[in-house]
C-alpha cells in the first residue's frame, strides 16, 4: 500500500496547485468518484501494467461504477439494516439455529460492505497520486502504485467474482461428500486423495472442517467420507465440484505397475439453516445402532455408537460412524440427512427450471467434470471449461482456486 507519509506530503505540497485533486474546489470531485482505480487506467501516462480484463472503456468504466458503487452497496447496507432490525424483535433467539444464522448474515453483509468502502478508499487515494506523480513526471511512485494497483485488482477480482454467486444456498457451510468407483483399492485410495485434496483447500481458504464420517478401504483408501465446510460462501465455491473425478496413473499397488484408470463421485450439499427449512417427522426415520467398523486392533469400537438413519419416505440413507458418542453421531448423521433433503429439493427447483433448456446434469456417475493424469504425462483438465494446468501435483495439495474460477465464470457466461 502506498505509505501514508508520502501521500501526506504530496497533499501538502500540492493542495494549492490550481486545478490539481488536492485544491479546494477539486478535493471533493476526486475524492467523491466511486470509480474502483483499475477501471480508471487509462489516465496515468506511468509505467503502470494494467490487466487486459480492467482496461475498458470510459462509458463500461463508467456503469460498471455505477452499479457497484450506487446500487449494490446501499442495498448491501439496507439488507444489513433488515436483519438488525429482525435481531431486535423478542423472541428472536426461540430458534436458536436460524437466530444464529440470521447473526452470521448480518455479520457477512457488514464484512462485505467495509470491504467494498475499503477499496473504494484505496482506489481514490491511489488515483490522486496517479494524477500528480503523472503530471510531475515522478517516476518515484512507480513501484509503490505497481504494488497498491495489484493488491486492488486482485481484491477486485475475488469481489466480483463473489457477486456472482448470489443463489439462495451460495452463502453456506456445506457438506461433501466422496464415493470411491469401482475398482478396489486403486479407486478407494484415489477417493482419499480426492479427501485430502478437500481438506487442504478449505485450509487455504480459511474455512473450518469436519470430517462426518469414512469408511476404510479393504487395503488402502476409504470406500467414502462426508466432511462438513464451515465458511462463507463454501457451498457456492464447491459447487463447482460436484460430478465424477477421474485419476489415470501408474498404479502403486500392481507390482507390474501399469496405468490404471479411476474414479470417484463427489457430492456437495447446502446446509440446512433451521428446523422449519426441513421438517423432517420423527415417525418417518429408521435409526439402527451398531458396533462401528474400523481396522481392528485397539482401535476396534466396544460399544454400539454408529447410527444408521434411513428415511422412510425417499429411502435416503446415512450412516455415521466416526464419534465414539451415539449421541454425536446421531447428530452427525442427522445434519447430512437434512442436508440431502435440503439437497433433493434443489434439484428439483433446478431442473424445473433447466427442463426446457435441456442443461440439467445431476451429480451422479455419468457426470466426468476432470481428469488428473499423472502418467505418461501430468496435467488436470476440467472438461466442463476446458481449463487445464500442468502442476497435478500442486492441484492435489489444494490449489483448486482457479478451476473454481474457471467454472463459476463460465457459468455467468451461459446465463
Amino acid at each position: 500500500m502506498v505509505s501514508k507519509e508520502r501521500y501526506l506530503r504530496y497533499a501538502s505540497e500540492h493542495k494549492h496547485r490550481e486545478g490539481g485533486p488536492f485544491c479546494r474546489t477539486n478535493f471533493g470531485r476526486t475524492r467523491g468518484c466511486a470509480t474502483p482505480l483499475p477501471l480508471r487506467a487509462g489516465r496515468s501516462r506511468l509505467n503502470i501494467r494494467w490487466p487486459a480484463s480492467r482496461k475498458r472503456s470510459p462509458q463500461s468504466a463508467s456503469a460498471s461504477a455505477t452499479s457497484w458503487c450506487v446500487f449494490d452497496i446501499p442495498k448491501l447496507e439496507q439488507q444489513a439494516k433488515q436483519l438488525e432490525e429482525t435481531s431486535a424483535q423478542p423472541g428472536f433467539w426461540d430458534d436458536g439455529i436460524a437466530a444464529q444464522a440470521t447473526m452470521k448474515r448480518l455479520s457477512s453483509l457488514n464484512a462485505r460492505v467495509e470491504t467494498w468502502r475499503g477499496l473504494e478508499r484505496r482506489s481514490g487515494d491511489a488515483s490522486e497520486l496517479i494524477e500528480l506523480a503523472t503530471a510531475d513526471s515522478d517516476e518515484g511512485l512507480t513501484e509503490e502504485l505497481q504494488q497498491e494497483v495489484d493488491g486492488m485488482v486482485a481484491e477486485l477480482d475475488k469481489l466480483e467474482l463473489e457477486l456472482t454467486l448470489s443463489g439462495k444456498y451460495d452463502r453456506r457451510d456445506a457438506i461433501l461428500a466422496i464415493h470411491a468407483g469401482a475398482g478396489g483399492t486403486e479407486s478407494q485410495d484415489w477417493a482419499e486423495m480426492l479427501l485430502r485434496m478437500y481438506l487442504r483447500w478449505a485450509d487455504k481458504q480459511g474455512f473450518e472442517t469436519s470430517v462426518l464420517d469414512s469408511t476404510a478401504g479393504e487395503e488402502a483408501g476409504i470406500k467414502s467420507a462426508t466432511i462438513e465446510v464451515r465458511g462463507e460462501l463454501a457451498y457456492g465455491y464447491l459447487t463447482s465440484e460436484r460430478g465424477v473425478h477421474r485419476l489415470v496413473r501408474l498404479s502403486p499397488f500392481d507390482s507390474d505397475h501399469s496405468r490404471h484408470t479411476s474414479f470417484a463421485l463427489v457430492e456437495v450439499l447446502p446446509e440446512a439453516e433451521s428446523a422449519a427449512e426441513v421438517k423432517i417427522e420423527p415417525d418417518d426415520l429408521r435409526i439402527d445402532i451398531y458396533r462401528a467398523s474400523g481396522h481392528g486392533g485397539q482401535h476396534v469400537q466396544k460399544n454400539s455408537t454408529a447410527i444408521r438413519i434411513t428415511h422412510l419416505p425417499t429411502g435416503l440413507v446415512v450412516i455415521c460412524q466416526n464419534e465414539r458418542s451415539q449421541s454425536r453421531n446421531k447428530e452427525s448423521a442427522l445434519k447430512v440427512l437434512e442436508a440431502r433433503l435440503l439437497e433433493k429439493e434443489v434439484e428439483r427447483q433446478a431442473e424445473k427450471r433447466e427442463k426446457l433448456k435441456g442443461e440439467h446434469v445431476a451429480a451422479g456417475w455419468g457426470n466426468q467434470i476432470r481428469s488428473y493424469v499423472l502418467h505418461p504425462y501430468k496435467m488436470v483438465k476440467d472438461h466442463r471449461t476446458d481449463y487445464e494446468v500442468s502442476n497435478a501435483e500442486g492441484v492435489l495439495e489444494g490449489d483448486l482456486d482457479p478451476f473454481i474460477t474457471a467454472y463459476l465464470k463460465s457459468k455467468i457466461g451461459s446465463k
